[in-house]
């Protein structure tokens, strides 16, 4: 049960695939000035990556490990077809917003990585429970950026007036920048930043030791 949960939880912070694998950052930049696009797109790469983990690890014992590629690649697809015709179907102004990148969850190497590294190597329970773990720690990811962005660039979240506005008699002049692309990765560098800070282990080893100093020769 322990090992169960760590397998959920780790994702999050300790091996978060955004902050700590620098996956998926690609969607940091496409649909996080908002938050509702950013959930939305969320909790449908967590929906297809959990079922694709659980899919892939059913049948991981019946397929040739030459063709294991095109499979995961043809579930993954196929999921992401189901998501986007029911975003369309129960949330057609949602599936407008965020155009082509529900299909591109497809493309995301965050459901590829998981699927080809651990789904194909354990049972389904397993798989699906590290699905979800990566999954949510994307969201988190996500989610954070986001409101940070809508905050600070509309002063509303989740389209909710939040900070008074300047044009509506209050104090607050929005930030466009924050509603452009480039703020979205410096966003994304603090971030990774802060979290390397507060835990040390994640910092990558130097790939060359600093030359050592040498002393200067008094004439």
């Amino acid at each position: 049960m322990f090992e169960h949960l760590r397998t959920v939880t780790d994702p999050l912070v300790d091996k978060n695939p955004v902050t700590v694998h620098i996956l998926g950052i690609c969607s940091a930049l496409a649909v996080t000035t908002s938050v509702a696009t950013a959930l939305t797109l969320s909790l449908a790469l967590i929906v297809v990556l959990t079922l694709a983990a659980g899919i892939i690890s059913l049948i991981r014992h019946h397929v040739p490990s030459a063709i294991r590629l095109i499979v995961q690649i043809t579930i993954i697809a196929s999921l992401v077809v189901v998501a986007d015709q029911l975003l369309q179907a129960f949330a057609y102004e949602m599936s407008q917003r965020l155009s082509v990148f529900v299909s591109l969850i497809a493309t995301n190497c965050i459901v590829l990585g998981r699927t080809e590294a651990f789904a194909l190597q354990n049972r389904p329970v397993p798989s699906m429970l590290d699905a979800l773990g990566n999954g949510a720690g994307y969201a988190l990811v996500l989610l954070v950026v986001a409101s940070i962005r809508e905050l600070f660039g509309s002063g509303t979240l989740l389209a909710r007036p939040v900070l008074p506005l300047v044009a509506d008699g209050g104090w607050y002049e929005p930030m466009r920048l924050m509603l452009l692309a480039p703020s979205a990765f410096i966003i994304l560098g603090l971030l990774v930043w802060a979290i390397r800070s507060l835990r040390p282990g994640q910092q990558e080893a130097r790939e060359f030791a600093p030359l050592p100093q040498q002393r200067q020769v008094q004439p």
